[in-house]
């Protein structure tokens, strides 16, 4: 069903679309003041516009072309984020494409995301790597669905309570509210002359990303002062055979190991407790430090299957700084940085992706389980959940399916 900013798109382009549907994907070009616009549409007409492996293939083939072209783009997200009932191929996919938009990002292509009824999990993260955000109305933006929000306190989604609080909290007129990028679509609202604005020329990206991470400071009620403990891990042992020390606060993991005669700065979420607001800002300013120190290896460690349900942390806007991991990493990177990730036990969703899509080179640790969300957020989506399979085949299907590069066994079992 097409949304009033969809029909207010396509007009203002001209829209006409290139080669067939890709499931829940249209891709096309417009115009804009004579200028070529690459357009991607995704729509809610299967599965509440869930991107699985065929919308994620075309959209990143899209965000590719026009990062070599340095054309601009304008995304239309109608959609629930990544479809869980493909399992890690949807995982491996999201991490593929989400790369694909950050590298446009970085080299600067305009990005402009118009948004439709929904934008949740991994559409929201796309969204905000973005310049400028137009919402309608109806729009409802969050990194977790407001089922998934509300399974996790323990109510439904359709309590009066409950739906009043998520309306407050995931609407675009809160969003519009959080930051001046965002703006909601009005009536006589003149879409051309704000895809002018949000498609115009800026300066430095990285420059950018930086000055958006020391804004999202300001959105945080506190900031806890550091609450460091020694960190222990047998795979940590294993992984820096030559020495390490880490230290946890509050499930940020900071430190150094050493191995094949070099030192890597450690940095990780490695903890049961979701990530929130809070701890994924720590972790950004973290990587921001190390980019100054212009470290040149740095070895991401993940423990920790979810980003935080929590209406608390979705009205500070959780999609942003889940995002603003991401960015950080990114940045490191281009600087010249060797950026490893590893998937030392659990990992999923929106965290995963966010650590994993910047990365040089991701492994797995033999034993580690990757879903596209937990188990119960899976349950409150579609009613089931499957059980986990063995460590084996977990392990490689992760590898098989792109979620990682390679296994890494560490000594911990038999090679065969």
């Amino acid at each position: 069903m097409s949304t009033a900013s969809l029909v207010a798109l396509q007009a203002a382009l001209g829209f006409q679309a290139v080669g067939n549907r890709a499931g829940n994907v249209t891709v096309g070009r417009g115009t804009l003041d004579g200028r070529a616009v690459h357009v991607a549409v995704v729509d809610n007409s299967m599965a509440s516009g869930a991107i699985g492996a065929v919308e994620a293939k075309r959209l990143e083939a899209v965000l590719r072309i026009a990062t070599t072209e340095r054309s601009p783009v304008v995304l239309y997200l109608d959609s629930a984020g990544a479809k869980v009932s493909e399992g890690l191929g949807a995982l491996g996919s999201f991490r593929r494409l989400y790369r694909a938009v950050l590298d446009a990002a970085v080299a600067g292509v305009p990005m402009a995301a118009v948004l439709g009824n929904n934008c949740y999990g991994g559409a929201s993260m796309v969204a905000h790597l973005a310049r400028q955000r137009l919402y309608g109305e109806a729009t409802r933006l969050s990194m977790s669905g407001p089922s998934v929000i509300a399974a996790a306190a323990g109510t439904s989604a359709l309590d009066e309570t409950f739906k009043a609080m998520a309306e407050a909290s995931l609407s675009a007129a809160s969003r519009a509210k959080a930051s001046s990028a965002n703006q909601v679509l009005q009536p006589g609202t003149d879409m051309a002359a704000w895809l002018r604005e949000a498609l115009a020329p800026a300066g430095k990206p990285v420059e950018g990303f930086r000055l958006r991470h020391e804004a999202l400071a300001a959105r945080l009620p506190k900031i806890s002062e550091p609450q460091r403990e020694s960190v222990q891990r047998r795979e940590l042992e294993r992984m820096f055979p030559e020495g390490y020390e880490a230290h946890e606060d509050e499930g940020l993991v900071t430190g150094a190991g050493r191995r094949a005669g070099r030192t890597e700065a450690l940095l990780g979420l490695m903890s049961s407790r979701p990530v929130g607001a809070e701890r994924a800002w720590r972790f950004a300013q973290h990587a921001w430090k190390l980019l100054e120190q212009r470290v040149p290896y740095v070895h991401v460690l993940l423990d920790c299957e979810s980003h935080a349900a929590r209406l608390d942390d979705e009205r500070l806007v959780l999609s942003e700084f889940i995002v603003g991991m991401s960015l950080a990493l990114t940045a490191l990177r281009l600087s010249g940085t060797h950026v490893e990730t590893t998937i030392v036990d659990r990992a999923g969703g929106g965290v995963y992706v966010a650590l994993a899509a910047p990365a040089t080179h991701v492994g797995i640790v033999y034993g580690a389980h990757v879903q596209v969300l937990p188990g119960a957020a899976i349950a409150a989506i579609l009613g089931d959940t499957t059980p986990e399979p063995d460590d084996a085949a977990l392990a490689a299907e992760a590898v098989a399916k792109g979620v990682a590069d390679a296994q890494v066994k560490l000594g911990i079992i038999e090679t065969l």
